[in-house]
């Protein structure tokens, strides 16, 4: 009797836009997932900027994602060559989210661009991609996916646990002291942090938030920004970049008398914090711990904003408190999601996307 690989290749690549994060993980018998290994593949310039162009409309737009697609393929397979030498074993499937490049489920799709096939072409493994439209088709968001994992990672009876994921958009999920699990997307993550840092300094990122902390938050505009009908619906709710974008940012800040850009990067900061906190609250009395993960967790400015929004009592830090660096938490819960894919379980979570029940979730291109 041949016994099957545990070990599976879970990649990620978010609302960022800056590259693909990679995890080694093994799902064993005795429910522990372990981590052998982690790597992360930047995309190039040519890449990003065709990925920020394929968030709107545009001409010849399904060449230009088609094309995207393979070159998101081969970053993706370099990711997994990083990998392959600390694997003790074959490796029984490959998890790849791919690049969303349009979140419509009110429409009834999403869209995550890969070639998945040339993915399985170019390493020889089964792959295993397209975990959102299954749960859109059954009337859900196709997101958040991630509290179903966090629920068997970090979930701990008799504690009330919120694990934030903070990448191009925030996310949280209640792991309430009972079992329950709740969770939605609760607005801009990074997403406007890093548009506007890029427009007035060309970098990537705000590093350690830094330039949010030589400024001075503006209230004023912090209210024009909580306008937003978005932060206002209860969930199941998502959102992307086909929301929070840097048309919307300039739309809001002509409503506002000018401030210094510093003071915007500052105001962002705390918008993304303020969220957060309040989606928090709404959703749970009693809180333990809160936990942060994705590149939000490395933004010290951010960091205090949410520590400050959520009150002086509330334990802050991130998953690596409970073991798991925050830039591996998104890769290992599509790996999850993949081991689930083989189990035949449900990786969705209906009472979080609002799905009329439990889906299998992801699609297989075999070796």
């Amino acid at each position: 009797m041949t016994t099957l690989s545990s070990l599976y290749i879970g990649l990620m690549s978010g609302t960022s836009l800056d590259g693909v994060d990679g995890v080694l993980a093994d799902f064993a018998d005795d429910g522990a997932i372990r981590t052998l290994g982690a790597a992360f593949v930047p995309f190039g310039a040519p890449l990003r900027a065709d990925l920020m162009a394929l968030q709107a409309s545009g001409v010849n737009e399904i060449e230009r994602e088609a094309l995207a697609g393979n070159q998101i393929a081969a970053a993706y397979a370099a990711c997994v060559a990083q990998l392959l030498p600390a694997a003790s074993g074959p490796v029984r499937a490959i998890a790849a989210h791919g690049q969303t490049v349009r979140h419509r489920p009110e429409l009834g799709f999403t869209r995550q661009t890969i070639n998945a096939a040339l993915l399985a072409e170019l390493t020889g493994i089964d792959v295993i991609a397209d975990f959102r439209s299954r749960d859109v088709a059954a009337g859900g968001q196709g997101a958040p996916l991630v509290p179903a994992y966090h629920h068997a990672q970090f979930g701990k009876p008799g504690q009330t646990r919120v694990v934030v994921n903070i990448g191009g958009i925030g996310n949280i999920s209640v792991l309430q002291a009972g079992g329950a699990v709740t969770g939605f997307d609760t607005g801009p993550g990074n997403v406007l942090m890093d548009g506007w840092i890029a427009r007035h300094q060309g970098k990537d990122y705000d590093a350690d938030g830094a330039w949010a902390a030589s400024g001075r938050a503006s209230e004023a505009l912090l209210g024009v920004l909580l306008a937003e009908p978005y932060f206002a619906i209860t969930g199941p709710k998502s959102t992307g970049r086909d929301l929070f974008h840097m048309a919307w940012l300039d739309a809001m800040l002509a409503r506002s008398p000018a401030l210094p850009a510093a003071d915007v990067q500052a105001t962002l900061t705390r918008l993304t914090a303020v969220s957060i906190a309040r989606a928090i609250h709404g959703e749970a009395v009693n809180i333990d711990a809160v936990y942060v993960c994705g590149g939000g967790a490395y933004n010290g400015a951010l960091m205090r904003e949410l520590a400050a929004a959520l009150g002086g009592d509330v334990t802050v830090e991130s998953t690596a408190a409970l073991g798991v660096a925050p830039n591996r938490v998104e890769a290992l819960a599509f790996a999850w999601l993949a081991f689930r894919f083989h189990q035949r379980k449900a990786g969705n979570l209906p009472a979080v996307t609002g799905a009329k029940g439990d889906r299998i979730l992801g699609a297989l291109n075999p070796a």
